[in-house]
């Protein structure tokens, strides 16, 4: 009998996705081929705190955990139901206990991995984050798996960086002339200290409405859309408490002649999957319950409806699948990612990319898992040819040398 391979799932993390990662942490460990893989759950509290695997085990296998993930993953899905309100009241799924104090008195920073005392490729053969976020999807974690040697599903540091910055990530799209709407970078310092220059600078590059995002975060958290000079400011406030880069996007439909609101863009989506020969799944579409596609219409209300394949002519749907693949090779990203795109709703019918999301939600009703099972690709076999993608991606990096001897 073939040794299975042994696979720590990594979940939780300190950015503000923190329940999103344990609904899909849940359902990955619900779903994952224990035939194939033996598990280790490795959890990090909201304060940075690694906790012991025997812990995190009994938090994620437990009777109260497999309840709570039959019945409230929905909550990190389009389809939300009323188990969505644990996260809008704050109510984590999974309560994560504190680790062991080191020598210092400070948390250890090292789990107890079956005994191991270190993460690295003699404890594990893959690490699979299922982290959101801050901290998880951004490159600082896959530093952490390059320095320890070890495999792990996803986008190695720069992708993940790159993946994460709206503001990087865009003018790697433009040089590999792919087509995004038009957008300005400000920084918060500029904006706290000549607000009424930003301001201006912002009413003479675009005509509202205008979408401001915070450059590094997930989940549509901090993105606000502004319809006038006086929902501007507080939407520039409210993605500064959450970077210091501020990405002020044209809205796609805009408002027509008169002031009146114009046709809401459409909001498509493909999930791509592979190395250095991705593929591209077919075509989804999300019709928002409320005017975009926010956290709240993501994961707390009821009205978001996916619709899966989009309604789009064959000659759109190919623009946009090749489109998914080269906004993965532009970002130099592996492993998985969900691309997003804006289409206008009448008209011209033109599509503009709008950004990769490295690490997406990943419960079984997620957009990606959807995406794929559409394709062809279930959803527990989704996850083991993840696993396989991270050890082949590991095999090819092995095969570089890092000194002439």
């Amino acid at each position: 009998m073939a040794k299975k391979l042994r696979v720590g799932i990594l979940f939780g993390g300190r950015s503000g996705e923190h329940e999103v990662s344990l609904l899909s942490a849940a359902s990955v460990l619900n779903a994952i081929d224990r035939k194939k893989f033996e598990v280790v759950p490795i959890g990090i509290s909201k304060e940075g705190h690694w906790l012991a695997a025997g812990d995190a085990r009994g938090l994620l296998e437990g009777k109260e955990a497999a309840r709570a993930a039959a019945t409230q993953l929905r909550a990190g899905d389009p389809e939300a139901t009323p188990g969505a309100r644990l996260l809008q009241e704050g109510m984590p799924m999974l309560l994560a206990p504190e680790p062991p104090e080191g020598k210092s008195g400070k948390p250890a920073l090292t789990s107890d991995l079956k005994g191991a005392s270190r993460l690295d490729s003699k404890s594990l053969d893959v690490v699979f984050p299922v982290l959101h976020g801050t901290f998880g999807e951004d490159g600082t974690i896959q530093g952490l798996f390059e320095l320890a040697g070890i495999a792990y599903v996803g986008s190695g540091v720069l992708g993940s960086a790159a993946g994460m910055d709206k503001d990087v990530m865009k003018r790697l799209f433009k040089e590999a002339g792919l087509p995004i709407v038009k957008h300005i970078t400000v920084l918060r310092s500029d904006w706290e200290g000549s607000p009424k220059k930003v301001m201006g600078r912002i009413e003479e590059s675009f005509k509202y409405p205008v979408f401001v995002k915070p450059a590094n975060l997930g989940s549509s958290v901090g993105i606000s859309k502004a319809h006038d000079r006086k929902e501007l400011a507080p939407a520039l406030d409210e993605a500064a408490r959450f970077d210091r880069k501020l990405v002020i996007e044209q809205g796609v439909g805009g408002l027509k002649r008169g002031g009146k609101l114009g046709t809401k863009a459409r909001e498509l989506e493909v999930a791509v999957l592979g190395n250095d020969k991705p593929q591209a799944s077919v075509v989804g579409e999300i019709i928002p319950g409320k005017e975009f596609y926010d956290y709240e219409a993501k994961y707390l209300s009821e009205g978001s409806v996916p619709v899966i394949p989009a309604k789009l002519t064959r000659a759109e749907e190919k623009q946009v699948r090749a489109m998914a693949v080269q906004a993965f090779r532009a970002c130099d990203l592996s492993g998985l990612a969900r691309v997003d795109f804006l289409m206008e709703a009448d008209g011209k019918r033109r599509i503009y990319l709008n950004e990769v999301n490295t690490l997406p939600g990943f419960t079984k009703i997620s957009m990606y898992p959807k995406l794929w099972e559409a394709s062809g690709l279930s959803y527990r076999d989704l996850i083991t040819r993840l696993i396989e993608l991270a050890l082949e991606r590991q095999q090819e990096k092995n095969r570089n040398r890092y000194s002439r001897d």
